[in-house]
């Protein structure tokens, strides 16, 4: 039998200090929380928490996921669970949230409802791209400085420091020869379209879209940021996709604008060059047939 997993005493004080919850006698069981942290399912008594911890220099991140969550639970289109407390001690950070019983999306009417809830969602729309604050997509920094131009918003604070990490971490070759040529390209692909600056999950994979026990549509673990509504709906087609009846609710709620196919490629690169740099080698052939893809038709 493995030995209960314990707090640190000064942890366990953070978090009661932040929430409320006293946590030093609860039980902590493992659970899948992504590749980035450590996660648990917190019983105190009859109640149950989620518990996200990492080093103490995570404590911004967390801070991030905080505010993004926030503004996703104000448009009142999705369950997300609430957040109860985040902080730090000198060593561990922490970030304390309801624990939701969820599923994963299976069959038509989850789709279908997981369609309407984000159609919804993308209509909560700003006066700007961007967001008020800088956040993260995994642990890499994602800049989010206010502008009024689409194409130049995604090139300057997706694009560019995403193959700027690459380089540096020596992974040249194709993508570097094709990156820059298809860079000043892009814009090419906004002449005639113009997204509204839709609010947007910013990492919707299908690991992060459930079901809760009500039959309700929810999502957790954002980037959020406001942008092209496509953004999401092109990465919701990596790692898996969704039922196939969302994308036909989606497109009945709120129907795509020509050129979504080749605006998927581009949207999508920013999570495959991201995961190149999270995780190494093993994406940069996606990555670089990703970019010569789009080099190649966008300069026709």
């Amino acid at each position: 039998m493995e030995p209960p997993i314990k707090l640190s005493a000064a942890l366990a004080h953070a978090i009661q200090r932040a929430s409320g919850v006293d946590v030093a006698r609860a039980t902590l069981q493992p659970v899948s929380g992504g590749s980035i942290n450590m996660a648990y399912r917190v019983g105190v008594g009859e109640q149950s928490f989620f518990l996200k911890c990492s080093d103490a220099d995570a404590l911004p991140q967390f801070e991030a996921e905080a505010d993004g969550l926030a503004a996703l639970a104000a448009t009142n289109t999705f369950r997300i669970p609430q957040v109860l407390g985040c902080g730090a001690t000198d060593d561990d950070a922490f970030l304390l949230l309801e624990h939701l019983n969820l599923r994963p999306l299976a069959g038509d009417e989850d789709g279908q409802r997981f369609a309407g809830a984000l159609a919804q969602l993308h209509h909560h729309i700003g006066e700007h791209y961007g967001w008020p604050r800088d956040n993260f997509i995994g642990r890499s920094p994602q800049v989010n400085t206010a502008s009024d131009g689409w194409a130049r918003f995604f090139i300057q604070y997706r694009l560019t420091p995403q193959l700027e990490r690459a380089r540096a971490k020596g992974y040249a070759g194709a993508l570097g020869r094709d990156a820059d040529a298809m860079l000043d390209r892009v814009p090419g692909l906004f002449v005639d379209y113009r997204p509204q600056p839709s609010l947007l999950h910013g990492d919707l994979w299908n690991g992060n879209a459930a079901i809760d026990e009500a039959g309700r549509p929810a999502i957790f673990d954002p980037a959020v940021y406001r942008g092209d509504r496509d953004a999401d709906l092109a990465m919701s087609e990596l790692f898996g996709g969704f039922p196939h009846s969302f994308y036909v609710a989606y497109r009945r709620a709120w129907p795509m604008a020509e050129g979504y196919e080749q605006r998927k490629t581009l949207y999508n690169l920013y999570h495959v060059l991201n995961h190149l740099n999270l995780f190494g080698r093993g994406y940069l052939g996606q990555a670089e047939r990703m970019v010569r893809s789009l080099y190649m038709e966008l300069r026709r």
